[in-house]
């Protein structure tokens, strides 16, 4: 099975996208900033809910914040990004440094080895 990168698990779309793929047997690090958009408290649950998964662990950090980034990704075999436009979760491979601009679009510097974006539907 592989291992999985997901920003954005305490958000509704990285949930799903998390519990999903955790019930699919993958393992799972799951990434997010715990920003105030909406109810932290909610988001701090739904990490507490796939904690309960051994196969699941977690980072709390900003995606600014290259060195946390680095940690998190380190060995694992893709990477997603559930912070996407479209209620879509985007399944991006990136190598670092990682997306640096908005949310919704890659930074200049990332680098996508010439590959295509896949997208899953969720």
């Amino acid at each position: 099975m592989a291992r999985i990168f997901i920003t954005g698990t305490a958000g509704f779309i990285g949930y799903h996208l998390a519990h999903l793929l955790l019930g699919e047997g993958h393992t799972v690090h799951g990434y997010d900033g715990m920003t105030d958009y909406y109810d932290v408290t909610l988001k701090q649950r739904r990490h507490a809910m796939l904690a309960q998964t051994p196969t699941f662990t977690a980072t709390e950090a900003m995606l600014e914040d290259l060195s946390a980034i680095d940690a998190a990704i380190d060995g694992l075999s893709l990477k997603l990004s559930s912070i996407s436009p479209g209620k879509r979760a985007c399944a991006i491979p990136w190598t670092t440094p990682a997306p640096m601009s908005t949310p919704m679009s890659p930074a200049p510097s990332t680098s996508w080895k010439g590959r295509d974006a896949t997208r899953l539907r969720i």
